[in-house]
């Protein structure tokens, strides 16, 4: 069996399939083939399924919402190709983590679209869904009652985001410190991300979502 660094080089490797798979940039794409249009020059300017809902349609943009999470659950689930690697649960869960933090610099810088992509939120979400799965549920219901009542999206998210943590706690999934980390690190990620969406929140100026395609 190989030793050294070089015995490792699955682990490299999948972890720069990971950055490729969140670089599909699924919004721009959607953008240019089906509407003719660069969705990072409309509405919000930014690359993400949130801006695609509002300029280029539910239809287009739930889909994109879905594929964007579903690059993230791609991403995370590369970690069982090599579990052997791993001699505990931990050093797999920081595995898994170190996948879906490429997948969401993939997403946030993606390789086919000029590094300019989106804020990450859709590819974190399906990677929460495999690490958190029951915290994510109440973070879901969390941004669906923030969401129905405001029709803000960003606030759902920071609200889900900021609730993540304390779901950790409630449903006693402590036995893994990665994870607990990483769980506080989205708690900071999505607020850091959505810092212009806050200062519109406070100002008044924040777009609500409409479920009706904005002419570009």
């Amino acid at each position: 069996m190989e030793t050294g660094l070089f015995s490792y080089w699955p682990l490299f490797a999948l972890a720069a399939l990971a950055y490729i798979i969140g670089s599909v940039p699924t919004a721009v794409w959607a953008g240019k083939w089906l509407r003719g249009l660069d969705l990072r020059e409309h509405g919000s300017g930014n690359a993400g399924a949130t801006n695609a809902i509002r300029v280029l349609g539910p239809g287009i943009g739930f889909s994109v919402l879905l594929i964007d999470a579903l690059k993230g659950v791609a991403a995370i689930s590369l970690a069982s190709v090599v579990k052997e690697y791993f001699t505990g649960e931990a050093p797999f869960v920081v595995f898994q983590i170190i996948l879906g933090a490429m997948a969401i610099l993939g997403h946030v810088f993606p390789l086919f679209a000029s590094f300019r992509g989106g804020k990450g939120i859709a590819t974190l979400v399906g990677i929460s869904l495999i690490l958190f799965r029951e915290a994510f549920l109440i973070c879901l219901a969390v941004f669906l009652i923030v969401f129905l009542v405001t029709r803000y999206v960003s606030m759902g998210s920071l609200a889900a985001a900021i609730v993540l943590p304390f779901a950790v706690i409630i449903i006693r999934d402590l036995s893994i410190l990665p994870k607990i980390i990483f769980a506080v690190s989205i708690a900071i990620f999505v607020p850091l991300t959505h810092l212009n969406n806050i200062k519109r929140l406070l100002q008044g100026k924040e777009n609500r979502i409409s479920l009706k395609r904005q002419k570009s």
